[in-house]
């Protein structure tokens, strides 16, 4: 078919991250679309056009917009997409933040996917900000997590990024995470860590280390290994991370995750760390109602 040809082509020529997206597009159109859409082809001729809004129903920060060019562009290269906004823009609810024109065909294929991805995101985008605003913070930070849904996890990624947060690390490969189930498969800490060192000199490439603690005895052991970069202090109360901050008196990258929502994340944040690591933001998300509607 044409659109998967088309998408192949979007792929061709990209970086690594836009290959990444230009995949979950291309899976996208082939998951909704399949062989063609039925009801289409029998009501709507191949050079029908019209245009079409879109329209935000509720308040939200919009996001996705970037992501629904790139998917007309790989359905059908001929469609103009004209947003009044950008990635990251406050949008007032019962907004029309902008127009798709084009054969109706094209426009009606592209409907459904581009809306689950802005619906979605939005909503990422929303919460996100939501915890921004709530601290206010220029130290600390809020991260996302791993906690994303499979083959969604880079444009969730960014969803919190146009939100305003950071992003964690994005799996496995990247950073190396010490948890507490590698420390109970050790035995302890101490003894994991030790381990860890021998494992390290035998690797040539430098990756960040963060190290995850439950109390301020194991606190205590990982910061003294100075290969360590950063300490995630998990599952703590405020005022348990609060005393480790006075101790640690900037000697290490401090990281705070569990128990962390948007009563509580001022308290966390006031504590003096540097991130806040929230699963919330991609695991527990209420999308953006948005809709598209052909008017002309």
């Amino acid at each position: 078919m044409y659109i998967f040809a088309q998408a192949a082509r979007c792929l061709y020529a990209m970086t690594y991250e836009k290959k990444q997206i230009a995949k979950i597009i291309k899976n996208s159109i082939l998951e909704d679309v399949g062989n063609g859409d039925i009801t289409t082809s029998l009501l709507i001729t191949n050079k029908q056009k019209a245009t079409a809004c879109i329209l935000v129903k509720q308040e939200c920060i919009i996001a996705g917009l970037e992501i629904c060019k790139l998917i007309c562009e790989c359905v059908d290269k001929t469609l103009e997409v004209d947003f009044k906004y950008k990635d990251g823009d406050f949008i007032k609810a019962d907004t029309i933040i902008g127009y798709i024109s084009g054969f109706v065909k094209s426009i009606l294929m592209v409907e459904r996917i581009a809306l689950n991805f802005m619906q979605r995101m939005s909503g990422i985008a929303t919460k996100t900000n939501h915890y921004v605003t709530l601290i206010d913070s220029k130290k600390t930070k809020i991260l996302d997590t791993r906690k994303t849904t499979p083959n969604f996890r880079i444009i969730e990624k960014m969803a919190v990024k146009i939100g305003g947060g950071h992003n964690h690390r994005w799996g496995l490969y990247d950073e190396i995470l010490v948890k507490d189930n590698h420390i109970e498969a050790n035995g302890n800490l101490k003894k994991t860590l030790e381990k860890l060192k021998v494992g390290l000199s035998k690797i040539k490439s430098k990756y960040k280390i963060i190290v995850e603690v439950e109390s301020l005895s194991e606190f205590k052991v990982a910061v003294q290994y100075p290969f360590i970069d950063r300490i995630l202090l998990d599952n703590m109360s405020p005022n348990q991370i609060k005393k480790i901050v006075k101790i640690n008196n900037g000697k290490k990258i401090l990281e705070a995750s569990g128990g962390i929502n948007s009563k509580t994340i001022l308290n966390f944040a006031m504590t003096g760390v540097d991130f806040l690591s929230i699963g919330e933001l991609t695991h527990n998300i209420k999308s953006i109602d948005i809709s598209l509607n052909i008017i002309k």
